[in-house]
């Protein structure tokens, strides 16, 4: 029962779908566990760049089975975009299956989620605007309308009519917005069902057979530990399960049938939207960082706010994950500076804490406590062994081991699947 979760452990962001693409290179199946299309996965495979908003990474390569599991909420515009974007570049072998129990995004969905944005003004919580998190509402209030449901046309028109009359009301009533049509969500709905139901089934069987013979299951999950709905800087947050254990919760695999949790972080952090960011730069740093590392969101565009990797928010995601090995991206973009910083530990006022704090009201007033360490001016971006990685590279790979007390098991020093270079190769299996 070889099965693997790879989860970020920084705010997203962190190229989880690099790593999910290269660990998948020999899997049987790929489970894409939570979240929804707001959040982007690129993968760069012999110059051509894919992105990924729903579909898993996986679905790249073949006799991989890619599974869209329970614990997603599907943009079905969205999805069928993707599909058809894979079969414009001869890519139309996509064993694709679906679990009839996520939820779908509908439009009043992604209007509630802009109206309250704005609403809320400077208290907003920076979201894309894409509707999860009024989707995982309707999930919570069991009022939402399932995969199962869409394909259904008489259900379908059942959920639809009741839930608009309400939603409809909460938009003309509250926001002072124009209530949507049922006739025209319905035609665009229906045209998206027949696309989507060849491709339904139940997944948790299908993942539990998948287990029992052998087959080796890569969980990919979506956003990062920091914006988990439980355990991140709350309340900016996903609406999600972010964590491996959202593995379980997302797909019905039992924790017991899962064998080992790799992290994926950058060599430095960034964030997208509101929220605390102790280690951030808002300085020329920042920019080169920022710029080196194209650090613009894959989903909307959005420049990232950038700054020096932070120990103990990925040791506090080690500890929340279960991780066992990190795979460290990004390292060719700090190449250039004289000096890389690590934040090993916090102070706030007279106090040095070490342990990553959730009570926000805390986490405000956290100033980094910084180790300096020597940069590198090498360009690494074409190395492929870690032997041959600079001296001060390899330092900066070993302090950032030993701080967060998890090995590295593989470095990215680019975008390419070639651009990989493995450590420690049997961390990154079963």
């Amino acid at each position: 029962m070889p099965s693997i979760v790879i989860v970020g452990m920084q705010w997203g962001d962190e190229a989880k779908g690099k790593v999910v693409d290269y660990v998948s290179q020999n899997a049987d199946v790929v489970v894409r566990y939570n979240g929804g299309n707001n959040a982007g996965h690129t993968v760069v495979i012999d110059g051509e760049v894919y992105k990924f908003h729903t579909l898993p990474v996986g679905a790249l390569n073949p006799g991989v089975t890619s599974v869209i599991a329970d614990g997603v909420v599907i943009d079905p515009a969205v999805l069928v975009k993707e599909l058809d974007g894979l079969k414009a570049r001869n890519r139309n072998a996509v064993d694709l299956k679906i679990s009839g129990n996520a939820h779908i995004i509908m439009p009043y969905h992604k209007l509630l989620d802009q109206l309250e944005e704005q609403r809320k003004a400077d208290r907003k919580i920076g979201t894309t605007g894409r509707g999860i998190g009024p989707c995982y509402e309707d999930k919570i209030s069991r009022i939402g309308i399932r995969v199962c449901e869409l394909i259904d046309q008489d259900q379908f028109s059942s959920r639809l009519s009741e839930n608009l009359k309400i939603k409809n009301e909460i938009l003309t009533k509250i926001y002072g917005a124009s209530p949507l049509s049922e006739a025209e969500i319905f035609a665009e709905y229906q045209a998206y069902a027949e696309k989507i139901a060849p491709y339904v089934c139940n997944t948790s069987a299908l993942l539990y057979k998948a287990v029992k013979h052998n087959k080796r299951i890569i969980f990919e999950g979506a956003h990062g530990t920091l914006l988990d709905i439980d355990h991140g800087t709350y309340p900016y947050v996903t609406s999600s399960h972010t964590v491996a254990g959202g593995a379980c919760i997302g797909t019905g695999i039992g924790p017991t049938e899962i064998n080992r949790v790799i992290g994926v972080a950058k060599s430095y952090t960034t964030r997208v939207g509101e929220g605390w960011f102790p280690t951030e730069l808002q300085d020329e740093t920042g920019d080169y960082i920022r710029e080196r590392g194209r650090e613009y969101g894959t989903t909307t565009g959005r420049p990232r706010r950038c700054g020096w990797f932070d120990a103990v928010a990925v040791r506090f995601s080690a500890r929340v994950n279960g991780a066992q090995a990190i795979a460290l991206i990004a390292l060719d973009v700090l190449a250039g500076l004289d000096k890389v910083r690590i934040c090993s530990a916090y102070r706030i006022d007279e106090k040095i804490i070490v342990d990553f704090p959730t009570d926000p009201t805390q986490l405000k007033e956290c100033l980094p406590v910084y180790d300096e360490l020597p940069g590198w001016k090498e360009d690494i971006s074409g190395i492929k062994n870690y032997e041959d990685l600079p001296a001060n590279t390899k330092d900066y790979i070993k302090h950032v081991s030993e701080i967060v007390g998890v090995p590295v098991a593989m470095v990215s020093v680019g975008r390419g699947r070639e651009q990989t270079i493995v450590i420690r190769p049997e961390l990154l299996e079963p």
